[in-house]
């Protein structure tokens, strides 16, 4: 990741506004952290309102400023931080595989991201912890058929073993970025960037990951 000073002279070409969001305790900052800055905490807090991390990447030669927001899933901070969903051109709704309560809050969550955020907003499910795979509550099968029916990609991670986060940010800032290249817009002018037509039936293939054509849209925690 590059420094400081990097970054504050480095040209950037777009900057895409992303927020996490879900149940507390779901392991929102984690993933975030491990994104970021590679870092995963045991005796991480809970988010207190709203923060956020930046990451500087390129994408098909262009400098990709990705700025992450990780909002509290605490009631009392949903008003405040809903606030923050305004400009934001992609989502990730994180949910804990081992509590099956917070897969089914997925879809009072997403109604309320549709509610404040651009409707042609990019959105990916996140089952979140799928290192703990002898606990799990939620089916892979329950969340693949709510991402359909939502046209949403889907992913199983584990922020604690690494697992798929880097393909499921990547996955996420590579669509944003080919909708908004496409329209030859650029990231200030990020809301009306591209027709929901546009969002269904993309497949991404992100360096690392399996170019199977066959390969459904939705994905999979894979164990070693």
């Amino acid at each position: 990741m590059s420094n400081l000073y990097e970054d504050f002279n480095q040209k950037i070409d777009y900057v895409f506004k992303i927020v996490l969001i879900g149940d507390s305790a779901v392991g929102k900052s984690q993933l975030l952290a491990r994104f970021a800055r590679n870092e995963f905490n045991l005796e991480s807090k809970a988010t207190i309102g709203v923060e956020f991390q930046t990451k500087t990447l390129v994408i098909d030669n262009k400098t990709v400023k990705a700025q992450i927001w990780d909002t509290a899933g605490q009631e009392r901070y949903r008003a405040v931080t809903s606030a923050y969903y305004r400009g934001a051109v992609g989502a990730m709704l994180v949910y804990d595989m081992t509590k099956r309560q917070s897969f089914d809050h997925m879809a009072r969550w997403l109604e309320e991201l549709r509610g404040h955020a651009d409707k042609n907003i990019v959105i990916m499910l996140i089952a979140n912890k799928c290192d703990l795979g002898t606990l799990r509550a939620v089916p892979t099968e329950d969340a693949q058929e709510f991402a359909e029916r939502e046209n949403l990609y889907f992913m199983e991670t584990s922020a604690l073993e690494k697992t798929n986060v880097e393909s499921a940010f990547m996955t996420i800032l590579t669509e944003i970025y080919r909708i908004i290249n496409k329209k030859s817009l650029t990231a200030g002018d990020g809301l009306e960037y591209a027709k929901s037509a546009s969002l269904k039936g993309t497949r991404i293939i992100v360096p690392g990951q399996d170019s199977d054509p066959n390969a459904r849209k939705t994905g999979c925690c894979m164990t070693s």
